[in-house]
């Protein structure tokens, strides 16, 4: 349920690509280091603005352990992305683990929508890194990182099968993407909204979902057998 909305036009401007993937326990620990500098500053002066000595600074790395991991600031940005998608992705499947009891399907959609909402807007950095996302990167370079959304479709398609086995597979999947995009767009939208508005779209997004679903799955669902 990423903010990532295809419609969007995208300027061609090349966006960097991680130049090797820590693997020890050292290397991992540094990265993270300079990723949550980058997101800091980010956030505090703005992507423009922020340069990657800058970030060295912030993480208390040397500039030089920087570069070996990132060749410049498109590919941090792209990291902290990939951070925030893979986050959610575990949110997901930490949401769909299993449906064993009987529960109303208002109960489910409330608490998916309210799950990735509070994400969204308790992450500091979330909407700053994809606003720069959307405005920075090819239109190649998100759809490589749109990866974890097609598994959260995925693994969406295959719980509605074991809520309703007689969906066929085509037609799971499209109800899943639906959902998937539908929530997703709206979460986003609702992140530039003022309070009270914001509140209104959280609230039509569960309305719309809820009776959306409710003429696959019924008003009630728990997981066949």
């Amino acid at each position: 349920m990423t903010a990532l909305p295809s419609d969007v036009p995208l300027p061609d401007i090349p966006s960097g690509i991680m130049r090797r993937q820590p693997k020890q326990a050292r290397s991992q620990e540094r990265v993270s280091q300079i990723l949550n500098a980058a997101e800091a500053l980010f956030i505090e002066q703005g992507y423009e603005q922020t340069t990657t000595r800058a970030i060295a600074t912030r993480a208390q790395v040397p500039v030089g352990s920087l570069y070996q991991f990132f060749p410049d600031k498109a590919a941090i940005l792209k990291a902290l992305a990939d951070r925030y998608m893979q986050q959610e992705y575990e949110l997901f499947a930490s949401l769909h683990a299993a449906v064993s009891e009987p529960m109303p399907l208002a109960d489910y959609v409330d608490r998916v929508v309210e799950a990735f909402d509070h994400f969204m807007t308790h992450q500091p950095g979330y909407r700053a890194v994809f606003e720069q996302v959307l405005g920075l990167m090819t239109a190649g370079a998100i759809a490589e990182m749109d990866t974890y959304e097609a598994r959260i479709v995925d693994d969406l398609a295959d719980f509605l099968g074991r809520l309703r086995p007689g969906l066929d597979a085509a037609q799971r999947r499209a109800i899943a993407l639906v959902v998937v995009e539908s929530v997703g767009n709206l979460l986003w939208l609702s992140l530039k909204a003022d309070a009270p508005l914001r509140t209104r779209l959280i609230a039509e997004t569960k309305r719309l979902m809820t009776h959306y679903l409710a003429s696959y799955l019924g008003e009630t669902i728990g997981e066949a057998g």
